[in-house]
């Protein structure tokens, strides 16, 4: 019996192909920061297709397939799904759609999900929207909004805060210094937020019309 990785690279057929130019954006933000809620305002507004790697790795299992079996048998045993499955799904879900312009949403989590995904699929993010949100903002957001659910209390989320910080700062620092992080005071009304994200894709916009 193969490996996961086996069976998405059986279906994923290759990389992306060199003929299909595509821009991807990574969009990073902890637990609160209202990064969905962009996303969804930068498809309807920039034309761009939203990929979420949990989405992905949640439909995979749901479809029933020899890899999403082994994906869901892997998280019931409490192993962490390696990164190539997760960028295989990802490739391969850029590859079935017709677009050319992807936001990526909560990949890559960490430094060793960065680097494989550029060996991987040889592409480069045009940049990195990070939503920047303290922790006290994040809190709040998230007791307000799931009351009543189990796991939204201070100290779970305060966990889930500090894992995001320790894995995805690395990556933030790395694309820092590559002039490729866009910051985003995600703080302010999601109105706010949205003017200020749409300072930063409007300029890619006109390049790539140009």
């Amino acid at each position: 019996m193969g490996t996961v990785v086996d069976a998405v690279n059986k279906e994923a057929n290759g990389s992306v192909p060199t003929d299909k130019k595509v821009t991807v954006v990574f969009v990073l933000g902890g637990p609160g920061s209202g990064k969905g809620t962009q996303c969804a305002n930068i498809v309807e507004h920039f034309g761009y297709t939203h990929l979420s790697a949990g989405d992905l790795l949640r439909a995979e299992i749901k479809s029933g397939s020899e890899n999403g079996t082994m994906i869901q048998n892997m998280i019931k045993e409490g192993k962490i799904v390696p990164s190539e499955v997760t960028i295989k799904l990802l490739q391969r879900a850029m590859l079935e759609n017709g677009n050319d312009k992807f936001l990526i949403d909560g990949f890559p989590r960490n430094e060793e999900n960065r680097a494989n995904f550029e060996s991987v699929t040889g592409i480069e993010p045009e940049f990195v929207l990070f939503f920047d949100c303290s922790e006290e903002e994040m809190e709040k957001r998230l007791l307000n909004r799931n009351q009543g659910r189990e796991d939204d209390n201070i100290e779970t989320i305060r966990k889930r805060f500090k894992v995001y910080m320790e894995s995805s700062l690395p990556v933030i620092e790395y694309y820092n210094s590559k002039g490729k992080v866009r910051k985003i005071d995600a703080a302010q009304p999601i109105e706010k937020v949205f003017e200020a994200v749409k300072a930063v894709f409007i300029p890619l916009t006109d390049k790539v019309a140009a």
